[in-house]
C-alpha cells in the first residue's frame, strides 16, 4: 500500500491538529484462506471538494485541497454475499457513502444555525443512502443474488467524533491505557446476550456470531449515530471482524499503546492475525494526533 499523506482534523485552529501533526494508515488483506477479498476501507478529507488520500477503491473522484478542511472521514465495509456479491455491495456502500457525506458536511457548514445533534441525526441518512443502492444494484443484476455489508464510518469534525455503524466493523479508542469498543456488533449472538439468553463469553464461539442482525441491503438496516469528544491524546481504530476475530482486546490495546506510528501498528496488528489463522479479510485503520516536537 502507498503511505497516506498526512491529513488534519477540523477545524478549529487553536486546538486543532495541523498538517503534520496527524498520523493516519489503513490497510486491507484477503487472509490466508479466502479467495476474494470483500472488504473495503477508505480515507478522505471534505474541503471544498473531496481529497481522497488512501482507499482500497479504484476511480473515486477526488480533487486537490482548496479551503479550509470541513471535516475528515473513514470508512470500513465488510461485504457479505457470493461470487462478486461481497465486493460490490461493500465498494457500493463505501462510494454511495462517500457522496452523500461530502453533501452532508458541506449543509452543515453552510447553515447559519449548526446544530450538532440534528447534525448527527441526519448522518443515518448516509447508511440510509447505501443501503438503498444496494437494494437498487440487487434489482439491476439478480445475478449475483443477495449481498450486503457492514458499514462503520468516522466523522471527524473537531473536536467531536460522530461514528455512524451497521454490522458489526468495530471502532474503538485508547486514552490512556484504557480501550473502549465504542460500536455495538449488530450480530444475533449480540442481541441474544443483551437479553440475557446468552453469555458474553460464550458468543463469540456460536454460529450466531457471524450472522448480522443488521446490514446495509439485508433485510434489516439499523444505523446508530454514536457522538463522542477527540482529543490529542486520543487513538482511533476502524476494523472488520476479520481483525477481532483472532486478536484479544488486550493484545489490540498492547499494540496501539506501543505504538510508534500508524502505519507500524497497522501492519503488526495485520501480521498477527495472520499468524493467528488469518481465516477471514483484515481490515484496519488507525489515526492520531503527534504533535510537533515543542509546540505547547
Amino acid at each position: 500500500m502507498d503511505k497516506l499523506s498526512e491529513i488534519t482534523l477540523p477545524l478549529d485552529p487553536s486546538s486543532a491538529p495541523a498538517d503534520d501533526e496527524i498520523d493516519v494508515y489503513g490497510v486491507t488483506h484477503v487472509g490466508m484462506r479466502r479467495k476474494e477479498n470483500q472488504d473495503q476501507f477508505l480515507v478522505c478529507s471534505l474541503h471544498e471538494q473531496m481529497e481522497v488520500h488512501l482507499t482500497s477503491l479504484t476511480g473515486l473522484p477526488s480533487a486537490p485541497r482548496s479551503g479550509d478542511r470541513l471535516a475528515v472521514v473513514a470508512m470500513v465495509a465488510d461485504g457479505v454475499g457470493g461470487v462478486g456479491g461481497g465486493p460490490q455491495a461493500s465498494r457500493l456502500a463505501v462510494e454511495a457513502t462517500t457522496l452523500y457525506l461530502s453533501q452532508c458536511v458541506d449543509a452543515y457548514y453552510a447553515s447559519e444555525d449548526r446544530d450538532r445533534d440534528e447534525f448527527a441525526t441526519e448522518l443515518t441518512g448516509a447508511a440510509f443512502r447505501a443501503h438503498d443502492h444496494l437494494l437498487e444494484a440487487q434489482k439491476a443484476d439478480p445475478s449475483l443474488g443477495v449481498f450486503a455489508t457492514t458499514l462503520t464510518i468516522f466523522i471527524g469534525v473537531w473536536p467531536k467524533v460522530y461514528l455512524v455503524q451497521v454490522g458489526d466493523s468495530r471502532y474503538y479508542t485508547l486514552a490512556g491505557e484504557e480501550l473502549r469498543q465504542v460500536s455495538r456488533d449488530q450480530t444475533v449472538a449480540q442481541e441474544l446476550v443483551d437479553s440475557g439468553a446468552l453469555e458474553p463469553e460464550q458468543a463469540a464461539g456460536t454460529r450466531w456470531a457471524r450472522l448480522l442482525s443488521s446490514s446495509i441491503g439485508g433485510t434489516e438496516s439499523h444505523p446508530v449515530v454514536t457522538v463522542i469528544d477527540n482529543d490529542w491524546n486520543m487513538v482511533h481504530l476502524l476494523c472488520s471482524d476479520g481483525l477481532t476475530k483472532h486478536l484479544s482486546d488486550d493484545h489490540i490495546r498492547e499494540r496501539l499503546m506501543a505504538m510508534t506510528s500508524a502505519r507500524q501498528v497497522c501492519e503488526d496488528l495485520l501480521q498477527d492475525a495472520l499468524d493467528a489463522g488469518g481465516r477471514d479479510n483484515i481490515t484496519l485503520i488507525v489515526g492520531r494526533a503527534v504533535p510537533k516536537v515543542g509546540a505547547p
